[in-house]
């Protein structure tokens, strides 16, 4: 135990450890990048068999700590790839989006994982609410780097409280993600700052209630039947798993939704530590295989209470 604890610390306070994946951008599709990332040894993230993996979403890592260069943003042109914490896909293939459907990202800031569910399918409509002002902006920004205007017009950006949305819009989406706002380990850990690392310390007291509120918003705008998602990218019990019991005790129309076999068939790319729930995995950064953390519970609002 003092062993894991140990690699944690330094996996996630070593940026020299950090590994980043490449998601390709289907809507600008670079065939000569992909040659490249072959040559240069990366592979294909989830070899295996997973219940639920488009071929249209194609994303790349290195066994080795690396780092493709960031692309600028030019109004314009489309980005060609995403660089992203791969562990941060989990909650967007768990969702399992399908052509057609009405999907909720809670509070979609920065953007990548909207931008991963559009590599996924194409949903009918694609709601993406971000809270802070400031963070809306860069949602924006990303959208516009990687989603051509056709299918911009099937997505729309709001600044609600995600606590508001599911009585402003009822019983109306399919699938639902709530990437809550979450302790973050990784930037924490890893800053410097003794008077900011003081003031998250007391900010994440109050977090679970926050997220509880979202994810409460997120079960009304659910429809009877549909997938919720939650997703933390924090080690912490009371954020995480504390959160989603909650939730099941409280809300007799939520039920849980087994995810194990996801952990089975990612174990090669990814170290999960226990959570003691069926319907929640939580990945753990570790030597060469620095991803995470990342915790994904997945829920299912059941056709009748």
């Amino acid at each position: 135990m003092t062993e894991t604890v140990g690699m944690l610390w330094y996996v996630l306070t070593s940026p020299s450890c950090w590994q980043h994946a490449v998601l390709l951008n289907r809507f600008n599709y670079p065939f000569e990048l992909e040659k490249d990332l072959h040559l240069k040894g990366y592979h294909t993230l989830f070899q295996g068999s997973l219940p639920y993996y488009p071929k249209s979403m194609k994303c790349y890592l290195s066994r080795i700590p690396s780092r493709m260069p960031s692309e600028r943003h030019q109004i314009g042109n489309l980005k060609k790839y995403y660089l992203l914490n791969a562990a941060s896909l989990l909650p967007v293939l768990a969702l399992e989006l399908r052509d057609g459907e009405k999907v909720l990202d809670l509070c979609a800031a920065p953007g990548g994982k909207s931008v991963a569910l559009l590599q996924c399918a194409h949903p009918g409509y694609l709601h993406c609410n971000e809270y802070d002002s400031l963070r809306l902006k860069w949602l924006r920004q990303t959208l516009e780097s990687f989603i051509p205007p056709p299918f911009i017009n099937v997505i729309k950006v709001s600044e609600l409280d995600g606590r508001e949305v599911g009585d402003v819009q009822p019983e109306t989406f399919d699938k639902v993600l709530v990437d809550a706002p979450c302790s973050n380990d990784r930037s924490w850990l890893f800053s410097s700052d003794s008077q900011k690392a003081a003031c998250r310390i007391s900010q994440r007291r109050n977090l679970p209630v926050l997220q509880i509120e979202l994810l409460r918003s997120a079960v009304k705008a659910l429809r009877p039947g549909g997938l919720l998602v939650y997703s933390t990218c924090t080690l912490s019990k009371a954020e995480n798993q504390d959160v989603i019991s909650e939730i099941l005790n409280s809300c007799s129309n939520i039920m849980p939704v087994n995810i194990k076999e996801m952990a089975r068939t990612c174990s090669q790319d990814f170290t999960f530590a226990p959570t003691g729930q069926e319907c929640g995995l939580l990945v753990i950064p570790d030597k060469g295989k620095a991803w995470g953390p990342m915790y994904v519970a997945k829920l299912k609002k059941s056709r009748t209470i």
